[in-house]
This record gives structure tokens, sequence and C-alpha cells, in this order.
């Protein structure tokens, strides 16, 4: 009977939160929903809906064959999410996309889950820490988690585990870099921990080739803050690359692209500037530019990182950006099944754990929903498959990621492990995806969450 099941508490009504509320009352779990607004706004809010797309009204690609976010649509599609049953039902012509009628989608998750006999819905802002006796919560504030709250994160997983701040630089698909133009070398072919002398892969410049590229940073077409982003400062050490260029010709030398400790074996020389790319998760097959963040359109990144030797074919796995958010260092701070380790009543749903995106946001309320439903009803659920999108995703934010260099990400096949067989074009993605599709049914099967 679910009247003796204690309620799970969630805490924020956007897709997440809405997502984990609805996997939870399916299950057969109770569920209260705190939303703040209206009775406390945000700057990127503008109505009292749950689900409020406050972006765009894209859920960017549905195809599920080639696209690691059309892929995360078909997993939460055979899990029975209420995000996408809505998405489908109120989508927009947008060729290949899966774009939605944005008051439509959101008014139809709201009335889904108030008409649902075990969703109660209070708005009120939860200021800091929930309460003692809410001995399971869900987390899911978003990138606008509100002040008192944030505070109370900060002084719970200490300072420096809790971002305001997202200075994001590109990374780069491993396969589609140049090798016989970039070399691995760490700088005086000195090792850290884990490392072995050769951490980096280095793209040298030759002065004429930097000079160039100086030029089109300079040049290129910005993005501006939104104006609720206005106020937040640069912090020195994510300022934008294009804004350290601009304070000299040299500066960049010096800074980020210094090529002092390097040399390039082809020439046997130090070059004049390189630019270094770190490996970002623990496959190998994602590397991070170091040092790029930047508030340069994603054209203009494409188009200007590309000039970079050893990168003129590089495929991006996430572009760079610089924009304000609140999310967790989740490698260092939460578990496989997305609890806080210094508090396990404690779950984290959606962007506040450092995904990115709107599918990706619900795909972990989804996730976070059936992991405190089965905690709830005495049941066991594993995390998805590593082979899934939903298991890549859990794994990057919860441990996949190196936490010294953790920045939100979009869903990619990068995040993936590598598949056995050669494949040729978009073969490899086809064949992952029907791999991913086999492992999620067969996670799905056992059907954990029924209540006895």
């Amino acid at each position: 009977m679910t009247s003796s099941i204690k309620s799970v508490h969630i805490v924020g009504g956007g897709l997440a939160g809405s997502e984990a509320a609805w996997q939870l009352a399916e299950a057969g779990v109770p569920v209260v929903l705190h939303e703040m607004r209206p009775a406390r706004g945000t700057e990127a809010h503008l109505t009292e809906n749950l689900a409020e797309l406050v972006c765009s009204n894209s859920f960017r690609s549905d195809d599920a064959q080639n696209n690691a976010v059309g892929l995360l649509h078909e997993e939460m599609r055979r899990a029975g999410s209420l995000i996408m049953r809505c998405a489908d039902a109120h989508k927009l012509p947008a060729g290949g996309a899966l774009a939605v009628d944005r008051h439509g989608f959101s008014a139809a998750v709201q009335e889904t889950l108030l008409a649902h006999p075990l969703v109660t819905l209070e708005r009120a802002e939860v200021a800091g820490l929930p309460p003692e006796d809410w001995d399971s919560v869900i987390v899911a504030t978003g990138p606008l988690t509100s002040p008192a709250l944030a505070e109370a994160l900060a002084n719970l997983t200490g300072e420096e585990s809790l971002a305001f701040f997202d200075a994001i630089a590109p990374i780069v698909h491993h396969e589609s870099i140049d090798l016989s133009v970039a070399w691995k070398q760490s700088r005086y072919d000195k090792g850290g921990p884990g490392g072995d002398g050769a951490d980096y892969l280095n793209c040298p410049m030759e002065k004429p080739q930097y000079e160039a590229f100086v030029a089109a940073l300079l040049a290129g077409d910005k993005t501006e803050f939104k104006e609720w982003e206005a106020n937040t400062p640069y912090f020195n050490g994510c300022q934008p690359i294009e804004v350290i260029a601009a304070t000299g010709p040299q500066t960049l030398r010096f800074g980020p692209m210094k090529p002092v400790g390097l040399r390039d074996p082809r020439t046997d020389r130090r070059p004049w500037a390189v630019v270094q790319l770190r490996q970002d998760n623990a496959l190998g097959t994602l590397w991070n530019i170091v040092g790029f963040q930047t508030k340069l359109k994603h054209g203009e990144q494409t188009r200007i990182f590309r000039t970079i030797p050893g990168l003129e074919k590089a495929e991006f796995a996430r572009l760079g950006g610089l924009h304000r958010n609140t999310f967790l260092n989740s490698p260092r701070l939460l578990d496989a099944t997305l609890r806080l380790k210094a508090m396990p009543r404690l779950r984290f749903a959606g962007q506040i754990t450092g995904c990115e995106g709107y599918v990706e946001s619900a795909a972990v309320g989804l996730m976070t929903g059936r992991f405190a439903a089965a905690e709830r009803l005495d049941t066991t659920q594993a995390p998805p498959p590593a082979t899934t999108a939903m298991g890549a995703l859990l794994g990057h934010i919860t441990g996949g990621a190196d936490a010294a260099t953790f920045q939100p990400m979009n869903v990619n096949f990068g995040l993936f492990p590598p598949i056995d067989g050669t494949f040729k074009g978009k073969e490899r993605k086809q064949a992952m995806s029907a791999r991913a599709l086999r492992d999620f049914d067969r996670w799905l099967a056992p059907a954990p969450l029924a209540a006895e």
C-alpha cells in the first residue's frame, strides 16, 4: 500500500525535477515537489509553470541511430519519460530535430503531474539545506539555484566544489586530432599524479600562424552576456581567451599558449607557440583545449580553432562558453546513484550535476527518480550500463570525468566505451546506438521498481 510509504521530496520543478517526480509517482512512491516560483522568481524564468523552457525550444536531434542525444530521447521514451511524452505531443516542424511548443509542453507536464494522486506541489522556497526529517531528497534546482540553498551547499561541500561561473573550454574527439602533427609531451617531461611525463597533446604554431590566430580571435564574432549574467565579473582564472589576447599580441604566448619546456619532434626545436590538449575522460576519447574558454560564437569557434595545426579536421564534443551557472563538482561529490557522499539523504539531478541541455537534465532526473524509488521500495536499481546513453552520461558526471577540470557537457558518443569492430563513417555510431538500445532494454526488463 502506498499510504505506508514515506514521501520523497524534490526541490525544483524544472525538467529534471518534474521527470524525477513522475518516475517516483509511477513507481508508487508519494512525492512532494517544491517549486519556489512564483513566491520567488529567477532572472531567467518568465512563468510559474513547471518544466518551463527558458532558452531554446529545441530538444536537438531526434535521430536515435546516428546522434547521441537522439539515442537518449529513445532510451527515455522506453523508460516511460513524462518529458519525452509531452515533447512528442507538442512537437513542431524542425527537420530532424525535436522542437516543441514551449507553452503547450510546459502546461502538459504540469497538468499531468498535478493530476497524479501521488504528487503534491508546494510553491515555496526551500531556503538552505532541506529539513533533517526529509530523509530522501532530490535537489533539482538547475543553473539558477537560489542563493540560500547554494550557500548551504557550498558550506557543506566546500567552496571549491560548487561553481557559480561556467568557464567552458572546447572538447575535441581524440580520433579527429592529426597525430602526425600533434605530439604527446608534458612541459619539461614532468609527470604529475597519474601521469607519465607525456600527458598533453601539443599543437605547434610558428610566428605567422600565431599572429594570424590572434588576429582571428580578436576579430571573431562574440556572444554577449544575457541581461541576468551581465553583472557577473570574469574571474582571473577563467578569462575568455580573446580577452587575454586583447591585452597584448604576445600575451597568449606567456599564458595558455606558452611553448616553454616543449620540443616539436618534427623539427627538434621549440615552437613559437603551442596549443595544449589535456585528456578529459577516463576512456581517453575526449581532450579539452587547455585555457580556451571563450565567448566566441560557435560557428566562429569551429572556424578559428580548425586553423590550429593538428586540429584542421577537429570534431568537437563541446564548444567553449562562459556564462553564469551553478553546478557541483559531481565526480568528486556524488556516488554512482547521484547521492551526495557527505549527506546521502540528498540526491542531485539536472544541470546542477554538471550535465548540459534539456534532455540530459531530464534524463538525470529520470535516473534519480528511479534510484530514489528503489530505495523507498526496498528494492535495488543498478545504474544503467555504461554502453547506454544514460549510463554514459551518468558515468561521466559521477567519476568518468576529471574532477580537476570538470565542466558541464552534453551527451555525446565520446562518453561511450569503444565498440569492437571496424566501422566506416556513420557505421560506428549506428553500431554503438544498436548496442545501447539492446543493453538498455535488458536494464529495463527486470522491472525493478514494481511494488509487491
